[in-house]
């Protein structure tokens, strides 16, 4: 008999990235440099995977399927676990998760204790600190990836909190499988939540729930048990499922915009670099905006704080041309218009 269906769902998920990160590996090795001839060998250590654990369901049911198909590839499987110290008792909770890990046979494992900070909310602020903790750990171990817990429920709740914002497509596209050059994998965007619970209960693993999970002080707290109950309640049951498919299509057709408006950029400068206000308004409005915003981003100013308010504000510069002055950029960053062309550039 085989394993749970639960437990064949993660496992396999865990399989697939696991095979890519070696696939790209591979690449990267195929272009390296020729070894020397008359060298010794050298035999590289067999590459190392990370698990991002905080203790909860998703995320040691994550644990759990990369222990077991990890070294059936010939990788080594590590864990960390980041302590946000928001929480009293985090420090203590953090290293039953390093000896659950250990116990798991991950190694190495270790916990980060981070500060967080203000900027962006107490939510943006802890995912700040968090990812800068999982970067530096990547680091010093040297891993080839770090695996995250995220589910479909995770990536249904983040489009909604992206249309809540009105920020564009791109917000809707939600979490990609892999981000960070590579760095970081997702293996269970196509999986939800209960799958990962419960692969965790018939492997009798302990799990931790976050209390800052459940309270309503927080946005993605409210929309998990307010708001996507009430949605499932007046639409059935697949929403869930359903945005978690406008994320990829979403993320699919913004790729295409991106990449059109990468080439577009050139197209529409003339010798000095300026960008030409005629042949951007020539530009589809998506493709125009995103042309727009990529100048706005390399003239300072930060992509966080550039909202799709500011730049539609400087898209009437293109569209709606009367005669206004200047348009202040998060940054410290203006675009004006002037002579048919228009500058954007730190005040």
């Amino acid at each position: 008999m085989g394993p749970h269906p639960a437990v064949a769902a993660i496992r396999l998920a865990v399989r697939r990235v696991l095979h890519d990160v070696l696939n790209d590996i591979t690449s990267r090795t195929a272009t390296a440099p020729v070894a020397v001839p008359g060298a010794p060998p050298h035999e590289p250590p067999p590459p190392l995977v990370l698990v991002a654990c905080s203790g909860g369901a998703d995320s040691m049911a994550l644990a759990s399927a990369l222990a077991f198909e990890a070294p059936k590839l010939g990788i080594r499987a590590g864990g960390v676990t980041v302590d946000h110290g928001l929480q009293e008792g985090s420090g203590v909770r953090a290293d039953e998760v390093t000896h659950r890990l250990a116990a798991l046979r991950l190694d190495p494992v270790e916990a980060v204790a981070v500060t967080v900070g203000r900027a962006g909310g107490p939510e943006a602020a802890a995912r700040d600190a968090r990812y800068a903790a999982l970067d530096a750990a990547a680091e010093r171990h040297g891993a080839a990836a770090v695996l995250l817990g995220h589910t479909r429920d995770d990536q249904a709740e983040t489009v909604l909190l992206g249309l809540a914002r009105g920020s564009g497509i791109r917000s809707l596209s939600g979490m990609a499988a892999v981000t960070g050059a590579g760095r970081y994998r997702r293996p269970f965007l196509q999986l939800d939540r209960q799958t990962a619970r419960k692969a965790c209960m018939v492997q009798s693993l302990p799990v931790w729930d976050d209390p800052h999970n459940t309270d309503p002080a927080y946005t993605r707290s409210r929309l998990r048990h307010d708001g996507l109950p009430a949605l499932e309640k007046a639409l059935g049951k697949g929403v869930v499922g359903a945005l978690a498919r406008t994320a990829q299509l979403s993320r699919d057709d913004a790729d295409a915009l991106d990449d059109w408006a990468a080439e577009a950029d050139a197209s529409v400068r003339d010798e000095s670099g300026h960008l030409e206000c005629v042949k951007l308004y020539a530009l589809p409005p998506a493709v125009r905006r995103r042309v727009l915003r990529r100048a706005a981003i390399s003239a300072g100013s930060p992509a966080g704080a550039l909202f799709a308010r500011h730049v539609e504000e400087v898209d009437r510069l293109i569209t709606g041309w009367r005669g206004q002055g200047a348009i202040n950029l998060p940054g410290r960053v203006e675009a004006r218009r002037q002579g048919g062309r228009l500058v954007i550039r730190q005040g």
